[in-house]
């Protein structure tokens, strides 16, 4: 058994490096393959440590209130474009007031709005919030204050510039005490916010921040808000989350306990991870997949210049079967062939696939983004085991073609 199994080994290397271009081409839909899985597993694993890391950073202790009912595993109604007015500032008020396990709040209502000083023109989001916005999304102010409960309540004109609005508005001058028009409504800057950059796909920089009060009754002509976030005492977020919807049940007028006539969704931090984490996991399985098909391509590959293999070495099958090989001895040595090529042109695709990958994991690093360096032990066994997988079915069809050669005929070969 070894003895013969060492002979196939022997005469397999000794024909790869006889037909080197041959046996590379051979390899080549593998190396592709398999390297294009690692990566993009790799790839797939880092972004998805960024986007939790990015979500843990920002909101471990939040939990957020959105108008309109949603499932488990899926996001708000209102996220899907659909207008919903049943959550409102007073509502929010009431949480802060009433929900001992929150300590701070914050309410948003949004809208995207062309500003202008003097010449200058800009298209940015204008975002109705409240006081505790400070506290909640960590923010601080680089020059002048943030606005009071009393110009909240007041219904003041006054405006936070994130930093990339105060340079496309007002480049190196001072833009506080100045005047800008949000929608042709005259708002006094009283604050710049401290540059912070994009976390979790939202960029704090550019964007606009007004009383809610004022965006409600001046800007967007609403009575309802599009969003509450609260900052809740450390491991008291399931209670704060109870509480919270019991709350907004009996405000609402709605008595159905079980939550399934609820017109709000209260969310977790911790849900907000467990969704991004299946939406990613889901999204890394279907490019793993798309990726997988360049190797069922290699496959194919490999059993057409297999195919040809057999037809260039038509006399030598004749000539061994003719001292005596059988049709089991020429399928084993086409097929320790076909899986040697294979293997090797895994373990190559493995290689290319681990360095461009840390590579990537590098550069991403170098750009200040927390992004880790995933190659797990079993995506490099499955790569190898899938390889040789390759190279036992689709040498198959080849080795069976060869061993059913008659000798005399394939000795008579031109």
């Amino acid at each position: 058994m070894f003895p013969l199994l060492r002979q196939y080994i022997t005469t397999s290397f000794n024909s790869i490096f006889y037909n080197k271009a041959r046996s590379f081409l051979t390899m080549l839909g593998i190396i592709i393959g398999v390297a294009s899985v690692l990566i993009i597993m790799a790839i797939g694993a880092g972004a998805q440590s960024l986007i939790l890391s990015e979500i843990e950073s920002l909101c471990t202790d939040k939990v957020g209130i959105s108008p309109g009912k949603s499932d488990d595993s899926g996001p708000p109604t209102s996220m899907m474009g659909i207008v919903i007015t049943t959550l409102t500032y007073e509502d929010a008020l009431a949480i802060k007031k009433e929900i001992d396990e929150v300590k701070e709040m914050v309410v948003y209502s949004n809208e995207n709005a062309n500003v202008t000083w003097g010449s200058s023109g800009y298209s940015t989001s204008v975002k109705g919030t409240t006081v505790g916005y400070l506290e909640v999304e960590k923010g601080k102010i680089s020059e002048g204050n943030f606005f009071t409960e009393r110009q909240e309540k007041d219904i003041s004109k006054v405006a936070i510039l994130g930093s990339t609005v105060k340079k496309e508005l007002f480049g190196e001058s001072r833009a506080l005490g100045e005047t800008i028009k949000i929608q042709n409504h005259p708002f006094k800057i009283i604050g710049i916010l401290e540059e912070r950059g994009t976390v979790v796909f939202q960029n704090y920089d550019d964007q606009i921040l007004i009383p809610v009060k004022t965006m409600q009754k001046i800007i967007k002509g609403v009575d309802y808000v599009d969003m509450i976030r609260t900052e809740v005492e450390e491991n008291k977020i399931d209670q704060a989350r109870e509480r919270i919807g019991m709350l907004l049940r009996d405000r609402h007028k709605i008595e159905d306990s079980s939550g399934d006539s609820d017109d709000f969704t209260v969310r977790s931090s911790e849900d907000a991870l467990n969704i991004v984490t299946t939406i990613t996991n889901a999204l890394r399985y279907f490019l793993t997949a798309m990726a997988a098909l360049s190797l069922f391509v290699g496959g194919i590959g490999i059993m057409n210049i297999m195919l040809v293999n057999v037809t260039k070495r038509t006399k030598e099958i004749g000539l061994r079967k003719s001292i005596g090989a059988n049709n089991g001895n020429i399928v084993g040595q086409f097929l320790v062939e076909t899986i040697i090529i294979t293997s090797v042109g895994g373990i190559i695709g493995m290689i290319i696939g681990i360095i461009i990958s840390y590579l990537t994991s590098l550069t991403i690093n170098g750009l200040g983004y927390n992004w880790e360096f995933s190659v797990s032990l079993m995506s490099i066994l499955l790569g190898l085991g899938v390889s040789m997988g390759i190279g036992l079915i689709f040498g198959l069809y080849p080795a069976k073609k060869a061993s059913d050669l008659s000798p005399i005929e394939a000795l008579r070969y031109e």
